[in-house]
């Protein structure tokens, strides 16, 4: 049984597990702007909110004694693993279903209007959605 956190440690509780979603925030909101504006020096920056979520996981499990079961301590590395790999995977999904020829047939047939760049960036391959035509 995992022991309740001490009244002295709830602070530490408090703010850490608000670090854990601040730093998942900007952590994917700095992945996803590096990626979409094509801005690779923006990924370091990425992955030093990663860090400091990293931290904040540490500092929680601790504080709310999660080390002392082996079962929270592989919930614990499942959610930083997650973390990490989550934007990752996500990019790939948006790509995958936004590739150029195929959302080209798509939107030619819904009426979509793509994007009109000169380069043929991974950015260009995201489409406007169309209005809908009043009826």
């Amino acid at each position: 049984m995992i022991e309740p956190v001490k009244m002295a440690d709830f602070f530490a509780t408090f703010f850490s597990a608000a670090s854990v979603i601040v730093f998942g925030a900007l952590y994917a909101l700095l992945f996803a702007y590096s990626r979409i504006k094509n801005v690779p020096r923006m990924m370091p920056l990425a992955y030093a909110a990663y860090a400091l979520l990293f931290a904040s996981v540490i500092v929680l499990a601790s504080v709310a004694n999660l080390f002392g079961s082996l079962l929270w301590v592989f919930i614990v590395v499942l959610m930083l693993a997650g973390y990490l790999l989550a934007p990752h995977l996500i990019w790939h999904l948006c790509v995958a279903t936004h590739d150029s020829v195929a959302h080209v047939d798509a939107a030619a047939d819904s009426g979509m209007q793509p994007l009109q760049t000169s380069d043929h960036s991974v950015s260009s391959t995201f489409h406007q959605p169309c209005k809908e035509k009043a009826l």
